[in-house]
C-alpha cells in the first residue's frame, strides 16, 4: 500500500501521465527547479558572511552579502526561464540492429525572443546532450539507447533539464513522448549459405544488381556481407569498402524459416534470416520470406529488404 501510495503522489507531483501524443508545452506547472550541491555551498557561504557582518557591524560585508544574496536569486528566475515555455515534439527514429544504439530526436521550439543556452537531455542520468536554442527556432536534440533486444524499442521517461546560468539551480521537467523505434535481429555473423535459388521468368527476371560482372566498390553499411568486403582496399587504409556487382538478377529465392537446422532456437533462426535477407539484398535477388504465419511476397530493392526485416524484428 505504502509503494503504490508513493507512485500515486510521485505520478501526481511530477505530472506523470504516461506517454503523450503531439507537442508538451513546459509550462510553469511542468517545470521544477531545486539548488544544486554548487547552490548549497553558494547559500551557505551568505550565512556565514551575514553571522560574520552582523557580529562585527561591518557595513560593507553586509552590502556583499546581499549583493550575491541578490545575485543568486536571479540566477534562479534565469534557470527556471530558461526552460519554462519551451515546446517539444518527438521526432522519427532511425530502425537499428539488436546491439547498436538507437537514437531518439527531440525537436525544442523557443516560440519567444529569449535564446536559451545549455538544455540538456537525458534518458538515465548516464548519457546526455546538450543544445542551444536561439529565440525563434526549432532544434533536434538527440540521445542514444542501446537496443538490447529486436522488436520495438521505446525510450521511456526522459529528463529535460538545465544548469544555466551560473550552476547553483537544477531546473527539469519529465518527458515521456510516444516514440518508437524499430530493432531487427542481430544478423547472424558468419552466417549460413544463402539456400539455392530458383531460376524464374517472372518477378526475378529484372535487371539489378547481379553477381556477374565487378562495377566498383562504395562505403561499407552495417550489415553487408563479409563475402563482399574488399579487403585488400582495407589492409591499404583505404577504409572498410563494398564490392558491388552488376548483371541479370534472374534468379529468385524464399528465405524459409523451415530450412533452417531444427535445432536452433527462434531467436538464432530470426537471426540467420536477418543474414539471408541482407546477403540476398546485396546480391540483388528477388526473395521473398516465409515465417510460421507469415510471408512477405517475393520482391527485391531496399522497400523488400526493409519490409522482410520488419516482419523478422515482431515475429511473434
Amino acid at each position: 500500500m505504502y509503494a503504490v501510495l508513493k507512485n500515486q503522489l510521485f505520478s501526481w507531483l511530477f505530472q506523470l501521465r504516461g506517454p503523450e501524443t503531439g507537442a508538451i508545452v513546459l509550462v510553469q506547472r511542468r517545470v521544477f527547479i531545486l539548488p544544486t550541491r554548487q547552490g548549497l555551498i553558494f547559500a551557505a557561504a551568505l550565512l556565514v558572511m551575514l553571522t560574520g557582518s552582523i557580529n562585527y557591524t561591518l557595513g560593507l560585508g553586509f552590502v556583499l552579502t546581499f549583493l550575491l544574496g541578490a545575485l543568486g536569486v536571479n540566477a534562479m528566475i534565469h534557470t527556471f526561464r530558461n526552460l519554462a515555455n519551451l515546446r517539444v515534439t518527438g521526432g522519427r527514429a532511425r530502425p537499428v540492429f539488436a546491439g547498436e544504439s538507437a537514437h531518439f530526436t527531440v525537436h525544442l521550439e523557443n516560440g519567444g525572443n529569449t535564446d536559451r543556452y545549455a538544455i540538456g537531455l537525458t534518458p538515465d542520468r548516464k548519457t546526455e546532450s546538450f543544445v542551444d536554442v536561439p529565440a525563434r527556432t526549432v532544434t533536434p536534440a538527440t540521445v542514444g539507447i542501446k537496443a538490447a533486444r529486436r522488436g520495438i524499442l521505446r525510450p521511456g521517461r526522459m529528463t529535460l533539464f538545465t544548469r544555466f546560468p551560473l550552476g547553483l539551480y537544477y531546473a527539469w521537467a519529465y518527458l515521456e513522448l510516444d516514440m518508437h523505434c524499430l530493432v531487427y535481429p542481430h544478423p547472424a555473423n558468419p552466417g549460413l549459405p544463402l539456400p539455392p535459388a530458383a531460376a524464374t521468368t517472372g518477378a526475378g527476371a529484372e535487371h539489378g544488381r547481379g553477381q556477374e560482372d565487378f562495377s566498383g566498390l562504395r562505403q561499407y553499411h552495417v550489415g553487408d556481407s563479409p563475402r563482399h568486403i574488399a579487403w585488400k582496399a582495407a589492409a591499404r587504409d583505404q577504409g572498410l569498402l563494398t564490392k558491388q556487382f552488376t548483371g541479370r538478377a534472374e534468379s529468385e529465392l524464399w528465405l524459409d524459416w523451415t530450412l533452417l537446422p531444427q535445432a536452433m532456437g527462434v531467436e538464432e533462426r530470426l537471426s540467420h534470416l536477418a543474414r539471408w535477407v541482407l546477403d540476398a539484398h546485396v546480391a540483388g535477388l528477388s526473395y521473398g520470406l516465409r515465417l510460421p504465419g507469415v510471408t512477405v511476397d517475393m520482391a527485391m530493392g531496399e522497400a523488400q529488404r526493409d519490409r522482410c526485416l520488419e516482419a523478422l524484428a515482431l515475429y511473434d
